[in-house]
């Protein structure tokens, strides 16, 4: 059902962890919060015998269209692949769910930048 509220094929990638109804008391109003973590699969073009998941990137906040007045918060955290060899670091590329779809700006621009990192080495 949460598939109604969320942008299209987002659900294919991540899983809802939790989803909270939280008070901003200052502004007396509600609003959602929606925990995602990606599914742990390998971004394609990559083999278990090559890469690792070295848990989670630091999750990242965006928010998306309001559900019934309601502010929506996306928290997304996306899955940190390695070589095992090499540490070189990889991510899944999502562009592709923010073309054509309705999402809001900042989400698209967050799926956008994705792809291949070889910048990061932890």
């Amino acid at each position: 059902m949460t598939d109604l509220f969320l942008p299209k094929d987002l659900l294919l990638h991540f899983t809802i962890i939790d989803i909270q109804r939280l008070c901003e008391i200052k502004l007396k109003r509600e609003i959602f919060h929606i925990y995602l973590e990606e599914k742990n699969e390998l971004p394609k073009g990559y083999t278990k015998e090559h890469y690792e998941s070295k848990g989670f990137y630091e999750a990242k906040i965006i928010q998306d269209f309001p559900i019934r007045g309601k502010a929506v918060y996306l928290v997304i955290k996306r899955r940190r692949w390695r070589k095992k060899d090499t540490k070189q670091e990889i991510k899944s590329d999502y562009s592709f769910i923010a073309v054509g779809s309705k999402l809001t700006e900042e989400l698209a621009d967050f799926l956008k930048g994705t792809g291949i990192d070889t910048s990061r080495h932890h």
